[in-house]
């Protein structure tokens, strides 16, 4: 044979063989992906993923499939996976997935890769799959007791009143403690004995909980701070059997003390993010507990706090500088600049806000939020 025409017929077979690859190679496989996986979880945790993906395609095909998941959720294994492929199969895969930050996550979408036997005409399409969120709350420390709930959430011993608290509910006296209110101090008989003494009163519960998060003057350290140490007080709550909710602007969740009312606390605290304005406190309920967590609480907010004390059984400013504290583990730092000129300025107000019933509290750098003591 004429080598030429040898040379043409071998042309014309590899292409005809190129062609037909190629056509072969047009049509993607008909794919569904689906993933499994708890709706919520904490910060810091790690949760299950399956993930299962059905093929059908008569054709002989080389399939890649890639299901990347959100940034901050890292699985233990990245699925990307890719074989030849002919029939109708399903495949199934299961990892653990670290939740490495709060927030509330959506899967970008896997996507599909298909090509001819030889792999070399390779096309790509985004693969059907249900959408996919996952919603992780912050992560919670624990809050020692009677440091933090005895001046956050109830006061004195306790009594089967639920409530504002009642003033000539009186115990009794003892000898100023450094620490104590100036509210507390029992003027009238510590001019009759000359020494100072304050009151102490029944223990009159608030008859709920509400936590706020001024945004509005911090940063995101102050901010996944801020979530964490209101986690840890919706969770102390909820053991007191307190209804609770949380808020970060004029609307707070709906009160309560059950599961979905949890969640929806959760929920406000794991999609915080810094802000710009003025703060606005939500309506409180009447002989509700008003905790206010701010980076600096300025005039405004105070303002806004005094008001809230009308209907509140109490109401507690945590002024929480940003860098001014100390989270559970981390060491007593020391500290290259001054707080900021609000928290001074409320530090200076402190005394006289406490004789209105709002008590404010300022995290040092040697201090932890375990600790809250005034």
């Amino acid at each position: 044979m004429n080598p030429l025409l040898a040379a043409l017929l071998y042309l014309g077979l590899v292409g005809l063989v190129t062609l037909g690859l190629w056509a072969l190679s047009r049509r993607p496989p008909a794919a569904t992906l689906t993933r499994t996986l708890p709706e919520a979880a904490f910060e810091g945790q790690s949760v299950p993923l399956t993930v299962a993906l059905r093929v059908r395609s008569r054709r002989l095909l080389r399939v890649r499939v890639g299901d990347p998941t959100p940034r901050a959720v890292v699985p233990a294994e990245p699925l990307e996976v890719g074989a030849l492929h002919q029939g109708d199969t399903t495949h199934e895969w299961r990892t653990e997935l670290q939740l490495n930050r709060r927030g509330l996550f959506v899967w970008p979408g896997a996507t599909l890769q298909w090509a001819d036997p030889l792999g070399l005409f390779w096309r790509s399409a985004p693969l059907p799959a249900p959408p996919t969120t996952l919603e992780v709350f912050p992560g919670t420390h624990g809050l020692r007791l009677p440091e933090v709930l005895r001046p956050l959430l109830s006061e004195g011993e306790l009594s089967r009143s639920l409530g504002l608290d009642d003033p000539i509910s009186l115990r009794g006296a003892r000898e100023y403690v450094p620490g104590d209110p100036p509210g507390r101090v029992h003027w009238r008989l510590s001019a009759r004995t000359g020494t100072l003494t304050v009151r102490e009163l029944e223990r009159t519960a608030a008859s709920s909980l509400t936590v706020f998060v001024d945004t509005t003057g911090g940063g995101e350290v102050f901010a996944d701070s801020a979530a964490r140490l209101g986690a840890s007080l919706v969770q102390a709550a909820l053991e007191l059997n307190l209804p609770v909710a949380a808020a970060s602007g004029p609307e707070a969740t709906p009160s309560g003390r059950g599961p979905q009312a949890l969640r929806a606390a959760l929920g406000v605290l794991a999609r915080l993010a810094p802000t710009r304005g003025t703060p606005q406190l939500p309506p409180v309920r009447a002989g509700g507990n008003l905790i206010i967590l701010s980076a600096g609480a300025g005039p405004e907010l105070v303002e806004q706090a005094l008001r809230a004390r009308a209907t509140a059984s109490r109401v507690s400013i945590v002024a929480i500088p940003e860098g001014f504290y100390l989270e559970p583990g981390e060491q007593p730092r020391r500290q290259w600049s001054a707080p900021p000129d609000t928290v001074r300025a409320l530090e200076q107000r402190a005394a006289a806000l406490s004789g209105l019933g709002v008590l404010v509290y300022v995290l040092r750098g040697n201090q932890s939020v375990l600790h809250l003591n005034p």
